[in-house]
């Protein structure tokens, strides 16, 4: 068999931390549970398997017997296990300190479930940055893969990637397989026989070629169509079957091929992901320049020739295109320092598994798939933060109040905290607040999403639905498709942030003007105040936190009367869930996703019954209320959806004396247990 290929398979399991339930189980019965059950059934075929820690935890607790038939598989060496981070952490984007123990935590649980200490590991979205080198390499990993496009940036040629390669950092040594992109467009969008026709192709006489395919195991069961094709009308059997069945294919763990061929030298990869990543991370202006650039070049027929030297962005530039994301981040590293500080004997191995959790890679970026466009996503991360930020409090007790640039965006922020909540402070003129955080409901209340411009906005715009010819399905990275129906102002992008408590002055007979100049600030422990002035009325506000309760004055003087309005993002848990409710006096006018208008109300509370808490807001004097859902629209793998982001209340009094003292309290409010 010297002109034979070896076919390196590989599959990639992970469901985000935070996603519900019922998309697990989903996942399991069209995905994990028949793709173990099916290859069980051929002991010859031998391949890779990655499974995140979290979802590999809540596999064996719900699916026991699937992981033991893994268990099976990977006792009689069909199966290697690879590693990675435990909780899926782009592992480039988190400290030195979080790699080594990420990639422990998962290679404890290989070892204990399998029995075998892993030498392979996954890159999560195959994100690549050589200053990974030196953690994969302490903590025992050999050997990573990553797409074959990584390698072409560098220069080499696609004939070469047959084979593994070497690379090094700071003295750390780690082999690199090049995972094959034309592998990865074929399983299992093409028909099984040209799959396999395609890889007895690659053999190559003198030599024992390589083919590479690691790739995530959704697009076996979960992605559209393909459970149906790939189980119902038996694709994998069917491919598995020729496989094993061909002169010119044999199929081996990479553990074995690396334990039996040499390197094929030394190579140092840019800083990169796949392909489709590096457009994604681009503004929607450049991205479309990209788009376009990639375009012409493939129909002009010199797109394989020279993709390599196409590169878009990198992963990092998430953090400074969508500010959501810089301050999930920051908040994150903020953490682990405060963490990493703390002296011996204090609980840092109890607490570290939390930042881990808030480590993990989903929420922080967008492409195909929602990602931070996922209210629930977003508050898995935040989840978790709060839970280490209130056990790191306990142990280890910070001021009551802070100042600094956080997120490194130029503008100071002013974080309140007690032992129920906290509060952080916009310090760029607008006093508003971005972050209010219930520690007994473990819930960010500011986690808002604002309206940004996507690329993908264009085709939503145009209503284009996408078609597909030819044998085999269409990849999800080539549909075009509607889940919900858009309104074109469900496009428009925001001008500033979803926070909490942005204010506007309207005199008589004028226009509203935000109120952003409110001045330097007056602290004092755990309240704030500034000063405004809107033409000749000047405006005081103030900031105070107590308990578990946020009150926000206003003082109007010195004008001529007018109207005061403040409005304020609150992401509910709900959203547009049966969960979430308005109680105003006694009374259920509607939920989260209906619009509420009340001429006056002194008391608005927001219910919901998903996180077993309330937010109940007091105006006075009272106010003139309104209340509607506010919608992101976004990509995934099913199409284009509109996502509830946070309810938008409006508040406005009128305002009739050169003296007025205006307010709204907040309180964080727990259900009896």
């Amino acid at each position: 068999m010297s002109d034979a290929v070896t076919l390196l398979f590989g599959v990639h399991a992970h469901q985000p931390a935070g996603n519900f339930p019922e998309v697990v189980r989903h996942a399991h019965e069209r995905c994990y549970g028949p793709f173990l059950r099916t290859m069980a059934d051929y002991p010859a075929f031998r391949f890779a398997v990655h499974f995140s820690g979290p979802l590999l935890d809540d596999l064996a607790a719900r699916y026991p017997e699937d992981i033991a038939l893994l268990a099976q598989m990977a006792a009689r060496g069909q199966v290697e296990m690879f590693g990675a981070g435990d909780a899926e952490p782009v592992l480039a984007a988190i400290p030195y300190r979080d790699r080594l123990s990420q990639i422990d935590a998962l290679s404890a649980k290989l070892v204990r479930r399998f029995g075998t200490m892993p030498r392979g590991a996954w890159l999560t979205e195959r994100v690549w940055e050589a200053s990974v080198v030196p953690a994969l390499a302490r903590c025992g990993i050999r050997y990573a893969t990553v797409d074959d496009y990584h390698f072409l940036c560098a220069g080499r040629a696609q004939h070469e990637l047959d084979r593994y390669f070497t690379t090094e950092e700071d003295g750390h040594t780690l082999d690199i397989f090049p995972i094959s992109e034309a592998l990865r467009y074929r399983i299992p969008f093409a028909p099984a026989g040209d799959a396999v026709a395609y890889l007895e192709s690659l053999a190559v006489a003198g030599r024992r070629a390589a083919a590479i395919y690691f790739d995530d195991i959704e697009k076996l069961g979960v992605w559209p169509e393909t459970h149906e094709w790939v189980y119902g009308r038996r694709w994998l059997r069917e491919f598995v079957e020729r496989v094993l069945a061909s002169s010119r294919i044999r199929t081996s763990t990479f553990a074995d091929y690396h334990a039996a061929e040499r390197t094929g030298g030394i190579v140092y990869l840019p800083t990169t992901s796949y392909i489709e990543m590096n457009e994604w991370t681009l503004p929607e202006g450049p991205a479309g320049e990209y788009a376009a650039l990639v375009a012409a070049e493939k129909s002009a027929g010199r797109y394989d020739a020279r993709k390599g030297f196409l590169r878009g962005g990198i992963w990092r530039n998430f953090m400074s295109r969508y500010p959501e994301t810089n301050w999930m981040h920051k908040r994150m590293l903020a953490l682990s320092g405060r963490l990493a500080a703390l002296p011996p004997g204090l609980p840092q191995d109890e607490l570290r598994p939390l930042l881990h959790l808030a480590q993990a890679n989903d929420a922080y970026w967008h492409g195909l798939f929602g990602g931070l466009y996922l209210p629930h996503l977003r508050r898995g991360v935040w989840r978790h933060l709060l839970q280490l930020e209130a056990g790191l409090d306990r142990v280890a007790p910070r001021p009551q109040s802070a100042r600094l640039d956080l997120d490194h965006d130029g503008v100071d922020e002013l974080f309140l905290a007690s032992d129920d909540a906290q509060v952080v402070v916009r310090m760029d003129g607008s006093a508003a607040i971005a972050e209010i955080d219930g520690y007994r409901l473990v819930q960010n209340f500011g986690d808002t999403l604002r309206r940004h411009p996507e690329h993908y906005h264009g085709r939503a715009r145009d209503g284009a639905h996408s078609s597909h010819d030819g044998g085999g399905i269409a990849s999800a990275h080539d549909r075009v498709a509607f889940k919900h129906d858009i309104a074109p102002g469900e496009l428009a992008p925001d001008t500033s942030p979803r926070h909490a408590f942005r204010d506007r002055w309207r005199a008589a007979g004028a226009d509203a003007v935000a109120l952003a100049g409110y001045g330097e600030n007056r602290l004092q422990g755990t309240a704030t105040a500034f000063d405004a002035r809107a033409g000749a009325t000047t405006i005081g506000k103030s900031i105070a936190l107590d308990g578990a309760t946020v009150t926000v004055r206003y003082h109007v003087g010195d004008g001529t009367g007018g109207r005061l309005a403040t409005t304020i993002d609150l992401a509910m848990p709900s959203c547009d869930g049966a969960a979430g409710r308005y109680l105003v006096g006694g009374t259920i006018p509607g939920g989260f996703g209906q619009p509420l208008d009340l001429e006056t109300a002194g008391e608005v509370v927001l219910d919901d019954r998903h996180m077993q808490g309330s937010i109940v807001l007091r105006f006075d004097p009272p106010a003139r209320v309104t209340a509607r859902p506010y919608h992101t629209v976004s990509q995934s793998e099913e199409g284009f959806e509109r996502v509830m982001q946070s309810v938008t209340l409006d508040v406005e009094w009128p305002v009739h004396d050169d003296d007025t003292a205006l307010a709204v309290q907040l309180t964080i409010r727990a259900d009896p247990r």
